[in-house]
């Protein structure tokens, strides 16, 4: 558990899973890649996780994955992580819950990581109900068939043992508190679940079955975003019961407005029409941030807007973490060799000066917004 962070949109981070393998472009700089290596050597935490295999030059995740155990209960039992964020500046300096990143190193919806321990993490969430929790995850399908799964007879006999494991190792705990683990599956008020997308391919797999997931908030990281993506347009698979119906026809496409909370639309009779699917059916949040480190590719200021306008549109918040390595630049400054420039379509020019001297202002402006 680390108390502290340099991610900017939390708080703390807890790991208690190390352990992944790379799914898409998104993946190719990984940067818990980097810091894994640095202590993946004998008797270190990520030793047997991570290496230089034969044709990389780099470390690549190997898909082994470790529970670490000792670092499940933190949440429960270490004291730094108990402590609520104070956010006044003078005064009664007022206080909030602490958003804490889960499996910062990691995915919780790894193919490799048992149903039981996604259990017992989400059994210590929801008994820790003064924090907010966030989990990202690059797989979906395996997060919304991990719902699907508590509703069926197995899932209820991992539940009793997850209580029977809470009450023993933390005693203190009420047993009447262990009954919020009953409310996993409908989705725990503090949990909020997100899916990292890097265009609009990504965009397009991973957002539909996020919005089938229940969740209190639901939000996308687009980090690294490395192509547009619109998010009024995500396809969505028909329905059985909207190709039953008399006179289907695709109007537009048949999609999910994911960001303002529509179905699309449907040519019924040669009418077109739409049905909103809810605000529980759209994205909560949006975060948006370019690529740092070695080997960083730019990223378009035209498609930060896009994201942004379309979050100011459908009053969504939207939250700019950074421009990573390069930032725009209407005109070079010092060397014009490929190593610290880079020209983008529409002619935008871009000057890679590193991370912190690229910041994160966007047209005159630092985008810092939360869901509420």
């Amino acid at each position: 558990m680390s108390a502290k962070t340099g991610i900017e949109w939390t708080d703390a981070t807890w790991n208690p899973i190390r352990g992944c393998s790379r799914v898409s472009e998104g993946c190719r700089n990984c940067y818990a890649e980097k810091v894994a290596y640095r202590f993946s050597g004998p008797g270190q935490p990520y030793e047997g996780l991570v290496g230089i295999f034969n044709g990389t030059r780099k470390p690549v995740w190997n898909g082994s994955v470790r529970f670490v155990e000792k670092h499940l209960l933190d949440p429960l039992t270490d004291p730094e992580m108990w402590k609520p964020v104070s956010v006044g500046l003078n005064g009664g300096h007022p206080t909030r819950s602490r958003r804490i990143f889960v499996n910062s190193m990691s995915d919780l919806f790894h193919e490799n990581v048992p149903d039981e321990w996604i259990d017992k993490i989400f059994a210590v969430m929801a008994l820790c109900p003064q924090h907010t929790f966030q989990v990202l995850t690059k797989r979906p399908k395996r997060m919304l068939e991990y719902f699907a799964s508590l509703h069926r007879a197995p899932a209820e006999a991992r539940a009793i043992k997850t209580c029977a494991w809470v009450a023993e190792e933390v005693p203190r705990i009420p047993h009447a508190w262990i009954r919020l683990i009953e409310s996993i599956p409908r989705g725990l008020p503090n949990v909020w679940l997100g899916v990292s997308v890097e265009d609009q391919k990504t965009a397009d797999e991973r957002i539909p079955l996020l919005l089938q997931t229940p969740a209190a908030v639901r939000f996308i990281s687009a980090e690294p975003l490395l192509a547009e993506v619109d998010l009024t347009v995500i396809p969505r698979e028909p329905s059985t019961f909207d190709r039953a119906l008399a006179g289907f026809n695709r109007c537009k496409g048949f999609f999910v407005d994911a960001i303002a909370g529509s179905n699309g639309a449907l040519m019924i009779d040669g009418t077109c029409h739409e049905e909103p699917i809810g605000a529980q059916s759209r994205l909560d949040w949006v975060i948006v941030g370019g690529e740092s480190g070695p080997g960083a590719r730019p990223m378009h200021p035209d498609w930060v807007r896009s994201l942004r306008d379309q979050c100011v549109t459908a009053k969504v918040p939207f939250f700019f973490k950074q421009w990573g390595n390069w930032e725009p630049t209407q005109a070079y400054s010092g060397t014009r060799d490929n190593l610290h420039t880079w020209t983008l379509p529409r002619h935008q020019m871009m000057q890679r000066v590193g991370k912190h001297a690229a910041g994160a202002s966007l047209d005159g402006r630092e985008w810092r917004e939360f869901p509420a």
